[in-house]
């Protein structure tokens, strides 16, 4: 199978990459950092784009394209750590009022867990409107850019496989991000009068972080065209490891300054974390995955 992106998808992926480029540089992420709060601007802005209507049908005013254009909008998402809750909006678009444009903040129940309640609009389980409950616990989550809350409610409901493989792609994202910073910090930072990425050490973290976000690259994109839920679980395995993996890796390559509060590097593997106990993580694909090569025993 082929993974060549057409023209089209080429274009798209340009435009948001630029998008977000514009709307949510350094800059607004440090500043997204400091100020937590969702940016209802940003959000209506990338309604108008078409962020979540991308696969709502062009007869009911979405898009029109399909989970591969999805999935290369999601990556370039998680590329720059974009807050708010996107895939639960995204899913949404074709239900809740308001969704599709950005007028309206979608969150989802996932594991007892929701993010940006607060700032929800509406608040769905298994893709049903759900009332909010008399007691939400605020917790303290690892990701300064994602608030989260524990559901008093005891009822859980299947995880969409869309929302994993979108998962999948924004983890993508981060890995992919994190071997470019990794790499551009080797090739500035000099110890013993040479850049740091002269040293065999350095070259064989950042080759590593190359192959793990390339091979999850490959599931992700190859998971989007078949939307198979073996691939999608062997697609968020992957993905997530990249993800985690590779910013730690990103860290090493800094060193003590990739600790610190004011570089970005810290961010993508705290985001990594948050994004991996989501629904369709390592236990849940696994057990898919599982169930399969135990059904296929002589």
């Amino acid at each position: 199978m082929r993974f060549h992106l057409s023209e089209d998808q080429r274009a798209l992926r340009a435009g948001v990459r630029e998008l977000l480029a514009r709307r949510f540089d350094a800059e607004a992420l440090r500043a997204a950092v400091e100020r937590p709060g969702l940016d209802r601007a940003l959000w209506r802005e990338l309604g108008e784009a078409g962020f979540f209507a991308l696969r709502l049908p062009e007869a009911d005013g979405g898009v029109g394209l399909g989970l591969p254009e999805a999935v290369l909008v999601f990556e370039e998402a998680g590329r720059v750590l974009l807050p708010g809750p996107l895939i639960a909006t995204h899913l949404a678009a074709g239900t809740v009022p308001g969704a599709a444009a950005g007028e309206a903040v979608v969150a989802d129940v996932d594991g007892g867990l929701v993010e940006w309640l607060a700032e929800a609009d509406v608040v769905r389980g298994g893709g049903t409107p759900l009332p909010r409950p008399e007691e939400a616990v605020p917790l303290r989550s690892v990701d300064p850019l994602t608030p989260l809350h524990r559901w008093t409610g005891a009822e859980t409901w299947p995880c969409d496989p869309v929302g994993v493989l979108l998962t999948a792609a924004e983890q993508l994202g981060t890995a992919t991000r994190a071997c470019e910073l990794a790499v551009q910090h080797a090739r500035t930072r000099e110890q013993f009068g040479q850049p740091i990425g002269a040293f065999q050490a350095i070259k064989h973290l950042c080759a590593d972080m190359l192959v793990r976000a390339e091979t999850a690259r490959a599931a992700v994109y190859a998971a989007a065209v078949t939307a198979d839920a073996l691939d999608i679980a062997a697609a968020r395995l992957l993905a997530d490891e990249a993800a985690l993996r590779s910013t730690r890796d990103c860290l090493q390559v800094h060193g003590g300054m990739g600790f610190t509060w004011e570089s970005e590097v810290h961010l993508h593997l705290k985001r990594a974390w948050v994004r991996a106990q989501r629904g369709g993580g390592v236990t849940e694909s696994e057990e898919i995955l599982a169930a399969e090569l135990v059904d296929q025993r002589p």
